[in-house]
């Protein structure tokens, strides 16, 4: 081949990475632009995990050496199927790499969920991590709250909501978020989850950190530890399974403490409906039994809650792409191994998939970074061998930007963007505060 192989990536999260360093690691000589919708890369590592989890936002580290290979080039700002459209892309590239994630809400389908003060846990994510398309207030006004889910993400919702402001302080929260839940006048906040806890999908660390708080008592009810056959075996084959069921049954025998804000995790209840007129009022929920397989069945037993927010953390979808098909049911591009397939199941040449759009939003970072591998493995066997077309050189597709009026950035406004971030944490001895709105992004990111 003449000259490297042009590959576009769309998403600068996790999945997107992880493809263009597997590429570079390849034999092919490669040139890779990766494309992202927010000035900022990193996607759901710097607009889905919580503030007050900077162990995990560490992987930052890991996709910053990515980005700053020579064969990488980060093109933020630019909003695939707005600022540019797929057949633009694949007269610049010879391949185009969809790694978009999942950012919405999976819909709960009971009544009341569209009442005032039900909410979806990633639009409250987004709000609590700055992300700069989210309206900057959020509707704080609820004594006691309920969260529908028993996941990473219902916990770090419950934590976030739960936690006094001056605790979350330290971490890099902008000034907006800290204000809003200083005004926050919450005392209880509920997490309910349909199953028993040998089922719950949570993580031993994430829910060993809600009892860190030397303001907010855990509360476990006795009378939710219930395990079946099929706990069992999941108790026996998970180490994972075991440490969570352990920690949840040490909770619930012990007394209450005096804390002044509480924690109840509530297991074996399904919601059936948010109650209220004209906003939210509470939250009904059936009480379920284990039916010996790990899976659960109604009683008919039904509990009002009273409540005033709900916050439904029931999953991550993702969104359609233009130009690219998508499958509704299942939130997914339809794919063979990474490639992407049109409606007849033929491979769209030269457009591939990877991370959560591909297989939906489930699994860790092992995962994504196998989804990426499978993917890379499937382009490189179908231009093995091919003579590559003649394509415009790589700056072509800055000066189509530019023509176009997008402001995007680049590697080096972005870590502009970074270190002032930085220096703005630095006075109160924080990490950094982000800068939310974008068009303060874009002035530090393009300043000269």
């Amino acid at each position: 081949m003449s000259r490297p192989l042009r590959v576009a990536v769309i998403g600068a999260g996790p999945a997107g990475v992880y493809a263009a360093d597997i590429l570079t690691k390849s034999e092919q000589p490669v040139s890779i632009d990766i494309f992202e919708r927010l000035p900022a890369p990193y996607g759901l590592v710097r607009y889905g995990v919580a503030p007050d989890h900077p162990r995990i936002k560490q992987i930052i580290h890991a996709l910053r050496r990515v980005l700053e290979k020579p064969q990488v080039r980060f093109i933020g700002n630019v909003d695939y199927g707005v600022d540019v459209k797929l057949d633009e892309l694949r007269e610049h590239y010879d391949a185009v790499i969809f790694s978009t994630g999942a950012a919405t809400d999976r819909a709960l389908d009971i009544p009341g969920v569209d009442l005032p003060g039900c909410h979806g846990a990633a639009d409250f994510v987004s709000w609590y991590d700055g992300h700069p398309d989210v309206p900057r207030d959020w509707p704080l006004t609820a004594r006691s709250v309920a969260v529908i889910g028993a996941g990473n993400v219902a916990l770090d919702v419950a934590r976030v909501l739960a936690k006094t402001a001056d605790e979350m302080l330290t971490t890099e929260i902008p000034d907006n978020v800290y204000r809003g839940l200083a005004a926050s006048p919450v005392t209880d906040v509920h997490v309910f989850g349909r199953r028993g806890p040998a089922q719950a999908k949570f993580t031993p660390l994430e829910l060993r950190e809600l009892d860190h708080s030397p303001n907010v008592e855990v509360i476990v009810y006795p009378e939710d530890i219930e395990f079946d056959e099929g706990s069992m075996a999941a108790i026996r084959e998970s180490n994972q399974v075991k440490t969570i069921v352990k920690v949840l049954q040490d909770w619930a025998m012990r007394e209450p403490g005096t804390r002044p804000r509480r924690l109840h995790l509530h297991f074996l209840h399904r919601p059936v409906e948010v109650t209220g007129t004209t906003e939210v009022e509470g939250l009904r929920t059936e009480r379920m039994e284990l039916d010996g397989t790990g899976n659960v069945k109604g009683t008919g037993e039904f509990h009002d809650w009273d409540v005033q927010a709900v916050y439904r953390a029931v999953g991550y979808l993702s969104s359609p792409l233009p130009e690219v098909p998508f499958d509704h049911a299942t939130g997914t591009v339809p794919h063979q191994a990474g490639r992407v397939l049109d409606l007849d199941e033929q491979h769209i040449p030269g457009v591939y998939v990877t991370g959560w759009i591909k297989r939906g939003p489930v699994g860790l970072i092992g995962h994504t970074k196998g989804d990426a591998l499978e993917t890379i493995n499937s382009l490189l066997a179908d231009i093995d061998g091919v003579e590559l077309d003649d394509r415009p050189e790589p700056d072509a597709i800055l000066r189509f930007l530019a023509d176009r009026g997008v402001p995007f950035t680049d590697w080096t406004g972005w870590t502009r963007l970074d270190e002032h971030e930085i220096n703005l944490g630095a006075p109160s001895g924080r990490e950094r505060i982000k800068v939310v709105d974008r068009a303060e992004m874009l002035s530090v990111c393009r300043e000269d």
